[in-house]
């Protein structure tokens, strides 16, 4: 009788699990967390009208297939030319093998130094184009810009423009603020809502006063 035994299983053939959440809260105060809506919020704001370009907040990016512990979740990311979409983590080898271009950290008092020093290795070494760190408690901005070695400090932020996503950052002594590709300034989830109840309410007053002419609005 001849036995046949099976072949040793490879990782890749392996049934891996990639938790969609590491544990950890998304922000530890209000002051953070209402910085990293902000970003995030004015972030699909810009890429609203165009489909290939991805965002997210505080989703768990999983660099390396058949490794699921190595992985951060920024803050924010961008991903030029991946569709949007829901997702419950990015998983580079399924999205094309693109990683984030842009990331985002809003620092609070709990960041310590090796975490934010381990971070930095990991978007350097897993390709972020650019990494910008805003600590809202010290009002203290930096930015890193990838170069031939890898990613390179951002000398001066002040007026700051971003290659890949074409906002500015005018940083002073009063506070960070951002301003989107057409020159107006990021807006909170509030001012967001409001301008858009503003439109919203403008269209119905058109449409109002073309039935008045007696024009159907839904027939233009």
């Amino acid at each position: 009788m001849i036995s046949q035994t099976q072949p040793p299983t490879t990782p890749n053939q392996q049934t891996i699990h990639y938790p969609d959440s590491d544990g950890q809260p998304m922000a530890d105060n209000t002051l953070q967390f209402r910085w990293i809506v902000i970003i995030k919020e004015n972030l699909d704001l810009i890429f609203a009208n165009d489909p290939d370009v991805f965002v997210a907040g505080d989703l768990l990016w999983y660099p390396i297939e058949v490794n699921n512990r190595i992985r951060r979740a920024p803050d924010a990311m961008v991903v030029f030319g991946r569709p949007k979409g829901d997702r419950g983590s990015y998983k580079q080898w399924e999205e094309d093998n693109i990683p984030p271009q842009v990331v985002f950290e809003i620092l609070s008092p709990g960041n310590t130094l090796k975490e934010m020093a381990q971070k930095q290795q990991f978007y350097d070494e897993f390709g972020v184009e650019e990494y910008y760190i805003y600590d809202p408690d010290h009002n203290d901005l930096s930015g890193l810009q990838r170069g031939e070695r890898g990613l390179n400090v951002i000398e001066e932020m002040s007026d700051w423009v971003s290659p890949r996503l074409g906002i500015r950052f005018d940083w002073t002594e009063e506070g960070l603020t951002l301003y989107r590709p057409d020159g107006s300034r990021f807006q909170s989830l509030q001012e967001i809502q409001a301008e858009r109840d503003a439109i919203a309410a403008k269209a119905d007053r058109l449409a109002q006063r073309l039935r008045e002419l007696g024009v159907n609005p839904d027939d233009l």
